[in-house]
């Protein structure tokens, strides 16, 4: 028994370090739900930006995603991006989603939530604000109101810095 414990502890994967306030943004590549070339996380250093995970079948999710839209629509334009990370597995049920609810952010497929383990979602939706250096500055377990005056006056800052 010992020496099975030493092997795993000398030839065992190594746990990643928690995604906490402070750390930096996992990188990954995802494709987009349109179709254009995946997106390769990296590319989006020196913007803010807003990740939210979620699914279609998750009904806080799609409560959230009216507000994700105007803050999206009135922040863009300032270089703020938003990026919504699906961990559906039927892209034409995301889709259907999408233009049922008239979404004009950004929307990558993560069907086996690859990109949602390295960033360790605990449900959905979970999203996490990245400043322009790539860091987790917050990290949101649950819907938000994102066009409330605390979160779109928190980003405009941001991007103002």
């Amino acid at each position: 028994v010992a020496g099975v414990a030493l092997a795993l502890v000398f030839f065992g994967e190594v746990a990643p370090d928690p995604v906490v306030r402070g750390s930096p943004a996992p990188n990954f590549s995802a494709p987009l739900l349109d179709g254009r070339k995946p997106i390769d996380f990296a590319s989006y250093r020196g913007k803010v930006v807003l990740l939210n995970f979620w699914a279609t079948w998750c009904k806080p999710c799609e409560d959230e995603m009216p507000a994700m839209e105007r803050l999206y629509a009135a922040l863009a334009p300032a270089g703020f991006e938003l990026l919504a990370i699906s961990v559906d597995q039927s892209a034409p049920e995301v889709a259907s989603f999408r233009d049922r609810l008239g979404l004009t952010f950004p929307i990558l497929l993560d069907p086996d939530e690859r990109v949602s383990r390295a960033y360790q979602t605990t449900g959905y939706p979970e999203s996490f604000l990245i400043d322009e250096q790539g860091r987790v500055l917050e990290r949101y377990v649950g819907p938000r109101e994102w066009d409330d005056g605390l979160y779109v006056d928190r980003i405009r800052d941001l991007i103002r810095d």
